[in-house]
């Protein structure tokens, strides 16, 4: 069953958001502006080949006779006006909608919207607490009722260990809260410049001055640190939604077994895909990479390597859940995956 998009309650400053991206105030340079002020590149350094990955995404998606775009920096690039939807895929929409939210913050105070709402994001932090918490002491839940939360100064003092990235962050609430669960080093990143201002702005008020920020786009990314904990939420729905997704998504999670560390788990959230769905795109990106490595050993005349990259751990089942079409779903799934 496809997954239910779920957009912010209709509300001016949201509606005004919306009038900006159609309009498409902001330019092709003022989008550059991210990517050339990475004021942080000493701390973390740049080596990826960005070309190269984009060249492998696209060859890998004509294999799969899949659309190949000829273009896979179309995000400068202005969707068809029929695909409303697709906005949410463009940079440009964030920058414009963030750039608004930054406005609002500054002149009023305002934290800008809780996609998904803020009891998903409590639910989320705290359910990720539970799950960290026990991969700390050597458990390893096969389904969430196996989680159990650890309160207390034994919980803190294991969760001190896990240097945590929130990819999409946006205007860095996820952060607060897995912030008050306990977790201490906390960074998160965006591709857009004004998310990342409203975030500091935010995160300083609140009294979280110790989450660090950085302009960043996860599909070329300049970080070389592994993180014990990665986070997404909606990060992925956003890729999904531009014209050019299915190479983007494959990027993505090229990036993202790059950034959880050996041993670490990523915790996608989704409006837009089920959890049997982001099941089902770690192991294609598990086949790819066996795959590839597979074909690389036998050109090297070697034994390749058959263990999968991420393995599915668990997901929420707290969240409502409804019937359509006779199966049950649910309007939001955070699921975790393992990096081996």
């Amino acid at each position: 069953m496809a997954g239910i998009r779920l957009l912010p309650e209709d509300s001016d400053v949201s509606q005004q958001v919306r009038a900006v991206a159609l309009s498409d105030l902001v330019s092709d340079d003022d989008r550059s502006v991210a990517a050339d002020s990475w004021s942080i590149k000493s701390e973390y350094g740049s080596t990826l080949d960005d070309d190269q990955r984009h060249a492998d995404a696209a060859e890998a998606l004509s294999n799969a006779n899949l659309r190949a775009p000829s273009d896979y920096s179309s995000d400068k690039d202005e969707p068809d006006s029929e695909a409303v939807t697709s906005m949410l895929g463009f940079q440009s929409y964030w920058d414009a909608a963030y750039a608004e939210e930054l406005t609002n913050f500054r002149e009023h105070g305002h934290s800008g919207e809780v996609w998904f709402g803020a009891d998903v994001m409590e639910v989320v932090a705290s359910w990720t607490k539970a799950l960290c918490v026990d991969i700390s002491q050597g458990r390893i839940p096969n389904h969430v009722d196996d989680v159990k939360t650890e309160d207390g100064e034994l919980g803190d003092k294991l969760l001190s260990s896990w240097s945590v990235l929130d990819i999409g962050t946006g205007n860095g609430l996820l952060l607060q809260e897995l912030a008050k669960q306990g977790f201490s080093d906390l960074t998160g990143t965006d591709y857009s410049e004004s998310a990342i201002s409203l975030a500091q702005s935010l995160s300083e008020r609140d009294g979280f001055s110790n989450i660090k920020f950085l302009v960043d786009d996860v599909l070329e990314t300049k970080l070389e640190q592994e993180f014990r904990l990665v986070t997404d939420k909606g990060t992925l729905d956003a890729i999904g939604l531009h014209p050019d997704g299915p190479v983007k998504k494959m990027m993505y999670w090229d990036s993202v077994s790059r950034l959880v560390a050996p041993g670490g788990i990523l915790v996608v959230t989704s409006c837009n895909s089920t959890k049997d769905e982001l099941i089902q795109e770690v192991e294609s990106f598990n086949q790819r990479k066996i795959a590839a490595a597979q074909e690389l050993e036998a050109a090297k005349d070697e034994e390749s390597c058959k263990e999968p990259i991420f393995r599915y751990v668990s997901h929420v089942r707290t969240y409502p859940t409804f019937m359509f079409g006779g199966s049950v779903g649910s309007r939001v799934a955070t699921v975790a995956f393992l990096r081996k």
